[in-house]
């Protein structure tokens, strides 16, 4: 430990993201990325940006792009903030809703990222047991003395809450901010963004990175009150006014606008999913039930670890998280019908092996 750290730095405990490959080979299903390319209209709009802007600074402010993102959402421009991935999002959340000395809440099992944030900026918090099946005890979030953050779809678990217990964990926290993290929510019923104009305590977080493939250009996006949003841009400007670039703006811009092609990839990955999940329990695996794009299993016979070291040797990437409670758990992200298939054959040689 460096002698010139400073406390902030001492005190990091920093995430650690799944394993990045570049090799064509590799059967990647531990990122939840999106199989599919993005619109073929996010390249034209990228193109024509690369030939002429690039020697310009980009706009600080996103406005075309919280006005696209706010139309297809039924809000303004005044109630969107964008930022460059939906994790630089969540930080200037912590650092503009959240206060040292104050005790937030979110899941025990729920996106790392989390805990790590609370460390970095000094902020207390307690980790809310999940139910036995791992469904959200939703009153156990009332009343929190410095706020609420929780995914939903909850990462990793993939299981949904639903809108109405949302909106009673927003309705007793009348004082305080409640943050939606909604990663996976274009895999799922329904958004609580509808709640925005009901709620000014309630922050709905999206990315791009999931369900309109843009995980490479990294843009994440809020949704609430304006005044929330001021807050936000507040804390961006005080570190960068130009966290989006050209490229990234046009790009998510075009995502957006080609809402056909948005339907039609987030529908395959749902019919992918469901297929999935009928082919993992006929191997006897036990799978959560998933709003999200990828599903979170466990065998009845063979640990998790085993069957992630046998697939990584195969070629297969898929996610085991070394924690207890689910650390007989897989997380695996769904890809094309093809990617599924060549992971199948690999499981079931291992699966089948296994029992001999």
């Amino acid at each position: 430990m460096s002698k010139f750290w400073s406390s902030m730095v001492k005190r990091t405990d920093p995430y650690v993201p799944g394993e990045q490959v570049n090799d064509a080979t590799i059967i990647k299903l531990n990122t939840n990325e999106n199989p599919y390319p993005p619109s073929p209209k996010v390249f034209a709009a990228i193109h024509e940006e690369m030939e002429r802007s690039l020697q310009l600074y980009p706009s600080p402010t996103a406005d075309h792009l919280r006005e696209v993102i706010g139309q297809q959402n039924g809000l303004s421009k005044e109630e969107v903030f964008v930022g460059n991935g939906s994790d630089e999002v969540l930080a200037f959340s912590f650092m503009a809703f959240f206060e040292p000395g104050q005790t937030i809440k979110f899941p025990a099992i729920t996106y790392s990222f989390y805990p790590v944030y609370a460390k970095i900026f000094d902020i207390p918090y307690e980790e809310v047991s999940l139910n036995k099946d791992f469904t959200l005890p939703h009153e156990q979030f009332f009343q929190s003395e410095g706020g609420v953050i929780l995914p939903n779809p909850n990462a990793p678990t993939s299981i949904y809450a639903t809108l109405d217990q949302i909106e009673l964990i927003v309705k007793n926290n009348p004082e305080k901010i409640v943050i939606i993290d909604e990663a996976y929510i274009d895999f799922a019923q329904e958004s609580a963004v509808k709640l925005v104009r009901t709620y000014d305590n309630l922050l709905v977080v999206q990315t791009t990175s999931k369900s309109r493939s843009l995980a490479g250009l990294r843009v994440g996006f809020a949704m609430g009150h304006p005044s929330l949003i001021e807050a936000l841009i507040r804390i961006k400007d005080s570190f960068n006014s130009y966290t989006i670039d050209r490229l990234a703006l046009v790009g998510a811009t075009a995502a957006f606008e080609d809402v056909a092609y948005f339907r039609q990839t987030t529908e395959k990955i749902c019919a992918t999913r469901e297929q999935t999940i009928e082919r993992l329990n006929r191997l006897g695996f036990t799978v959560l039930p998933s709003q999200a794009n990828f599903v979170f299993a466990t065998h009845r016979a063979e640990s998790a670890v085993h069957l992630y070291e046998r697939l990584k040797q195969e070629g297969v990437l898929v996610r085991y998280f070394n924690k207890p409670e689910i650390d007989q758990y897989l997380r695996i992200t769904i890809g094309t019908d093809e990617q599924m298939n060549r992971f199948f054959e690999k499981l079931e040689q291992i699966v089948n092996a296994c029992s001999l």
